[in-house]
């Protein structure tokens, strides 16, 4: 669990309803469903309209990275490395087959099973720069839906503000409906402006340094494995593991 997303999603919060509630503002005026509505509905509307499907769903997917990080265990995989590394340099790397079931990643198996069929170092680290492009590729363009949402929702405020002042304006007649839609209105813009520089901007940028860190670590196995299917020693490769441990 990533206690800090959760305590800095619980701060800022409590630091719209505390500051509200100071002044002796209601909380319940900070409750607009109507405001809501527009707001989401319009900004989620808008970003699905310019992005693919796959990519919007990919990113609703990457909100659990939010709240539960994925593990990152480049230490592990540099030690299981350094052990093919050394079982590959004394029996030959046919002998890393038995290794080949028991790997996880799809990504590191597929590099794995090059080194072990005798593929040129060169040739497996092209075919596996290839499938990792394509992998951060596909991550940017759905942390980009996050990014459109956070440029969207301020616009979509002030749209919603406008239809709550076109209410006002229809209902002058009668003011006792004036402060309240005045209030949709300006809460409205709160939404808006709220929703994008706490939730989604914030959003955007977790998600890229996680993706940072599962390049580094394809990367790492990359490297690693390429220099086994090169036949470099244990010590070299140890060495090009700890360069991505730092």
């Amino acid at each position: 669990m990533d206690w800090a997303s959760i305590g800095g999603l619980t701060l800022a919060l409590l630091g719209i309803f505390i500051g509200q509630s100071i002044d002796g503002g209601k909380l319940s005026s900070l409750l607009q469903p109507s405001a809501f509505v527009i707001v989401v509905f319009g900004t989620f509307g808008a970003v699905l309209l310019q992005s693919k499907s796959a990519n919007f769903l990919s990113a609703l997917n990457q909100i659990r990275w939010i709240f539960i990080n994925p593990v990152d265990n480049r230490l592990e995989i540099a030690h299981r490395i350094s052990m093919w590394s050394s079982v590959a340099r004394k029996e030959g790397t046919l002998h890393l087959e038995r290794f080949l079931d028991d790997e996880p990643d799809p990504l590191t198996q597929k590099c794995l099973r090059l080194v072990i069929d005798g593929i040129a170092p060169q040739t497996i680290r092209d075919i596996c720069e290839n499938e990792l492009h394509q992998y951060e590729v596909n991550q940017r363009s759905a942390i980009k839906v996050w990014d459109s949402a956070g440029s969207y929702a301020p616009t979509i405020g002030i749209l919603a503000a406008v239809i709550g002042l076109i209410h006002v304006m229809e209902n002058l007649a009668d003011p006792a409906m004036l402060g309240s839609g005045i209030a949709v209105a300006f809460v409205a813009t709160i939404y808006g402006v709220g929703l994008a520089n706490l939730v989604f901007i914030p959003i955007a940028n977790k998600l890229k340094g996680i993706t940072q860190t599962e390049v580094s670590r394809y990367e790492m196995i990359i490297d690693s494995l390429s220099s086994i299917a090169n036949g470099e020693h244990t010590i070299i490769i140890d060495e090009r593991l700890s360069g991505y441990l730092i």
